[in-house]
């Protein structure tokens, strides 16, 4: 019995890239052998044409979609593709071609024959990042790394094609506020990289900017550390010591260190604000996703 591929690919007003993207996994997939695919677009709440496009692609037999009834992420994107695959493996790709097709052979190999569980693509370099973005990236990357004590690091991304039990531990984690970087370490499982270099979208922009950028990063360090919390106590207590030698000491400096505490106080409340907001929208138990259609 062959064994099924299963391409998941999370689209938002990507109606450019989406029939370039298809023409190029496609033909890279009817190159290897005795395999049988199905490639599921997810429409992420899109306002241009992209569901359409996927509606008459769908008239194919490899070609599956999903439609939400509004803008749920990435992450719900990604969960929404994997429930939906039936294939062995399921690989994440993005449609921009910045996930390079030409490494889903050397990938297949590797879950298939060399006793992998997962096969990842890491992106070596920046180019078109821009220097601001590229910089708070492996800022980011490091500090996580060091909090969560997990294996999360540049270049290290969604673009990786997984094992049925790999894909079936990562659905047994049905969390709200999902990040799936942690979550692929989280998991475990045997993982083998490929490099890449970094390319320019073939089409369209992309829809992530500095402050979707610096949300995502937020969500990952509170999904996986408990470090802020820790932070908070930590500095509490030296600003009581502080607090006692100013007294001891008798300076002229109260007013301003009174702003200056008020402040700590106020960004630690804001921290344990998240935890608390997130630990909300857990117990509400809301879906990921709403459906608005589906092939």
């Amino acid at each position: 019995m062959k064994n099924k591929i299963s391409v998941i690919v999370p689209c938002y007003n990507e109606q450019e890239s989406i029939p370039i993207f298809y023409r190029e996994v496609k033909k890279i997939l009817d190159t290897i052998e005795e395999i049988q695919y199905e490639i599921i677009f997810i429409d992420d709440g899109s306002k241009d044409n992209t569901l359409k496009i996927l509606q008459e692609l769908s008239k194919e037999e490899t070609c599956h979609y999903i439609s939400f009834s509004r803008n749920f992420g990435k992450e719900a994107g990604m969960y929404a593709g994997l429930k939906k695959a039936t294939g062995d493996y399921c690989v994440i790709m993005d449609v921009d071609l910045q996930h390079p097709p030409a490494l889903l052979p050397k990938m297949y190999k590797a879950v298939s024959q060399e006793g992998f569980d997962c096969c990842g693509g890491k992106r070596c370099g920046r180019e078109g990042d821009g220097i601001l973005r590229s910089t708070c990236s492996k800022m980011f990357y490091k500090i996580v790394k060091r909090l969560t004590h997990m294996e999360m690091s540049d270049g290290y991304g969604d673009f990786r094609m997984m094992s049925r039990p790999m894909t079936d531990a990562i659905l047994e984690m049905k969390e709200y506020n999902r990040y799936m970087k942690g979550i692929y370490s989280f998991v475990g499982f045997k993982t083998k990289w490929i490099e890449f270099s970094n390319v320019e979208r073939e089409k369209g922009t992309s829809k992530w900017n500095l402050k979707k950028l610096l949300s995502y990063a937020q969500e990952g360090i509170v999904a996986f550390s408990m470090a802020p919390l820790k932070l908070a106590g930590v500095t509490g207590g030296l600003f009581m010591i502080f607090s006692v030698l100013l007294l001891v000491f008798q300076t002229n400096f109260i007013f301003p260190c009174v702003f200056f505490l008020s402040g700590i106080q106020m960004l630690f409340l804001y921290i344990i604000g998240l935890y608390l907001a997130k630990d909300c929208l857990e117990n509400k138990k809301r879906p990921l996703y709403i459906v608005r259609e589906t092939d």
